[in-house]
């Protein structure tokens, strides 16, 4: 019954998550219309970091010396270094390509955590990974009239991002299981963000464009939400989801990332197409695929039926 419900809440997590990171692209490419990439990628997280701060300041002096260490490595990596690159990359990339190459996250996840952090995967593991990279690239590719630009040296920096938060997943797991899903978030933004504020405030050119052009306040709005609900709530969520299931599954949700932005495109107007459909159904295929993980023994007449494991 136990694992019935973590399998049910794993699963409402996944679909919140994409809703809301399926909207962050849009929010990175209209707040660049005001700010340059680093003064996003920064104020990404220091906006982040000053939501978070009352927490840190109450549970700060229950963070031992070995997980401060931890939480730097994790804010970093997972954190810092993949706002700067996606703001960086979408000045000449589209947010559609963004998206895409962001569901390479589960691949190198699952590349990463074998290798480097002992994760155990069967066959059906990497099948369900390809299954759903394969949705998730042809969902966005029909999309876009069969067409997509690319731009080498700034897609290169989408994927090197992924690689930071497949890196992250695998890390969490590994090194912060003991920790809450809030303490993890929160001390992950608190150890980058000081740093991040300095920097904001002092040498960039941000405090100069809210102060002499008003209009760069809406930036500023569309960045707030961008950091509090997509970035800092969001990611509390996330690391929750990572604890109660497999680094591989957690990240599966960039799969799903492409299906809300085209989601958001139909309501918009645009117009729905079977191929939709189908590359959707292959999405689903895969993750499933994904969370039959040695994590729990899968029973596989019930997983046919998708009501109960092992």
């Amino acid at each position: 019954m136990e694992k019935n419900k973590l399998l049910v809440t794993s699963w409402i997590i996944l679909l919140l998550l994409s809703l809301v990171w399926g909207s962050s692209f849009i929010l990175i490419k209209k707040s660049l219309i005001y700010f340059t990439a680093t003064e996003v990628g920064l104020l990404r997280v220091v906006l982040s970091f000053l939501f978070l701060l009352p927490v840190a300041v109450m549970q700060v002096r229950n963070i031992s010396r070995k997980q401060f260490l931890y939480l730097s490595i994790s804010g970093f990596v997972g954190s810092l270094l993949p706002a700067l690159l996606f703001a960086k990359a979408q000045t000449v990339i589209s947010s559609g390509l963004a998206g895409t190459l962001n569901s390479l996250t589960p691949l190198f996840t699952l590349i990463l955590g074998v290798f480097f952090f002992h994760l155990r995967v069967r066959w059906y593991n990497t099948l369900g990974v390809f299954m759903a990279l394969a949705g998730a690239v042809a969902l966005v590719y029909v999309s876009s009239g069969q067409h997509l630009s690319f731009n080498s040296g700034y897609a290169f920096l989408v994927v090197l991002a992924t690689l930071c938060y497949a890196f992250n997943v695998n890390f969490i797991k590994t090194f912060l299981k003991d920790l809450s899903s809030l303490t993890i978030t929160t001390f992950s933004f608190f150890y980058i963000g000081i740093p991040a504020t300095v920097y904001i405030l002092i040498f960039s050119e941000v405090p100069h464009k809210l102060v002499q052009n008003t209009e760069t306040l809406t930036g500023l709005v569309y960045l707030l939400i961008l950091s509090v609900v997509g970035t800092a709530l969001a990611l509390i969520v996330f690391n929750k989801l990572i604890k109660i299931s497999s680094p591989v599954f957690a990240s599966s949700v960039t799969y799903l990332i492409p299906v809300v932005a085209l989601a958001w495109g139909i309501i918009d107007g645009e117009i729905f197409r079977l191929s939709y459909f189908l590359s959707f159904l292959f999405i689903l295929t895969g993750i499933f695929l994904v969370n039959a993980s040695p994590y729990s023994k899968l029973n596989i007449s019930s997983w046919l039926l998708f009501k109960k494991r092992k």
